[in-house]
């Protein structure tokens, strides 16, 4: 079957599929499931499950510690010895139970609203259905599909972030799906990369009336250092530094001893990281009399226009033609699990839904968008395998 003829057989398939997917969808979302309840992770863990198994794959549940763990899924008959091809979603969402009692999830205007579909259930349910559409056209993936689908994702992949890496390391790509952006649906083509910092400065303290100049104050210092900070980002190179808390001092009549801030970088690439955690621990007090200490750095890796990367977005832009999609690319400045797998395989991020509204009570998404990003999915799972 030729690219176009296939392309076409596969949208076709999942039109048909259109009100399954979206039963699934509200069946998913109206169980609620928020990070910081483990428990409430296992309902919608289950319905996961089911839906895999009852498309051939094998699915092991990976008990979490403070977190509801997560799900790893493989086809139940594989060929061994090839390569593999990673699908990456979350169950997890940010909102509290019962958020659905004002909040329902409802079907209307062509949209399905409500907490979590757009981040991310949509997208779990596009990658089952656009595996399902695969099968049943009799069509073997160059690489093996295999899944992650995490609950802890919303409070930065603490648990699973293990996991992840240790497969990132083995397949030959990853197709994260994590909402598409804006109302275009473009994908996620890199991700800033995310440090935290925190700056503490400790002086002399002293009577601010009595004696002021046998003190030395945190406070003054902290000033001079926080306009530091913000003088280090550079819009052009995408960097940005941002003093987001400041504490200091105990009294307004006490020179102030301590005071510290809680710092904020996002960067384009991972030079630019380290480049920025050396400036920032090696800053220097200019205030007789105080110090400084910094504690922190890079936390999350950011998702690189690298080669590898690139060739998998050509090849994104080949199949959405192949679909009559015309594909546009975004970078998020906020992270995901892509970031973790950028660092050890091809990855494509934002394959998930179209729609709008994540974390926010508007939250939705588009039915056709599903079918069609279901389709294009379906299609880079089919894209041959190249070389890093």
């Amino acid at each position: 079957m030729r690219g176009r003829e296939r392309a076409a057989a596969l949208l076709d398939y999942l039109r048909g599929r259109r009100d399954a997917m979206v039963d699934l969808l509200v069946e998913i979302a109206s169980l609620e499931s928020p990070s910081d309840v483990p428990a409430a992770q296992a309902p919608v863990q289950a319905r996961l499950t089911r839906a895999l198994e009852e498309r051939g794959f094998m699915v092991r549940h990976i008990a979490g510690r403070a977190t509801g763990g997560h799900l790893y899924a493989r086809p139940a008959t594989r060929m061994r010895g090839r390569a593999c091809q990673l699908l990456i979603g979350h169950s997890d969402t940010v909102w509290p139970l019962g958020t659905t009692g004002s909040m329902p999830v409802v079907v209307e205007s062509g949209l399905v609203r409500g907490p979590g579909t757009f981040d991310m259930k949509a997208g779990l349910v596009q990658g089952i259905f656009a595996l399902e559409a695969l099968s049943a056209g009799g069509l073997e993936a160059p690489a093996t599909p295999i899944w992650i689908i995490n609950s802890d994702e919303e409070i930065g992949s603490p648990e699973s972030k293990r996991c992840v890496r240790l497969v990132a390391r083995h397949v030959a790509r990853a197709f994260v799906l994590e909402p598409a952006y804006g109302p275009e649906g473009r994908l996620k083509t890199a991700r800033k990369g995310i440090a935290h910092f925190r700056v503490t400065v400790r002086g002399i303290p002293a009577h601010a009336g009595l004696d002021p100049t046998a003190g030395a104050s945190a406070i003054v210092e902290m000033a001079d250092v926080i306009l530091r900070l913000h003088a280090l980002t550079d819009l052009e190179r995408g960097t940005t530094v941002n003093v987001g808390i400041v504490r200091g001092g105990t009294r307004p009549n006490v020179v102030a001893a301590e005071a510290s801030a809680e710092v904020d970088v996002r960067v384009v690439t991972l030079a630019d990281g380290e480049r920025i955690a050396r400036e920032i621990h090696a800053l220097e007090p200019r205030t007789r009399g105080t110090t400084i200490h910094v504690d922190g750095g890079l936390e999350v890796s950011p998702l690189e226009r690298t080669s590898r990367n690139r060739a998998l977005w050509r090849q994104a832009h080949a199949a959405g033609e192949r679909l009559g999609l015309d594909l546009q690319e975004y970078m998020a400045g906020g992270g995901s699990d892509g970031n973790t797998t950028s660092q050890f395989t091809a990855t494509l991020d934002g394959l998930g839904p179209i729609g709008d509204g994540a974390h926010a009570r508007h939250e939705a998404v588009s039915i056709d968008g599903m079918v069609e990003r279901a389709a294009l999915l379906a299609e880079l799972l089919m894209a041959p395998v190249e070389s890093a």
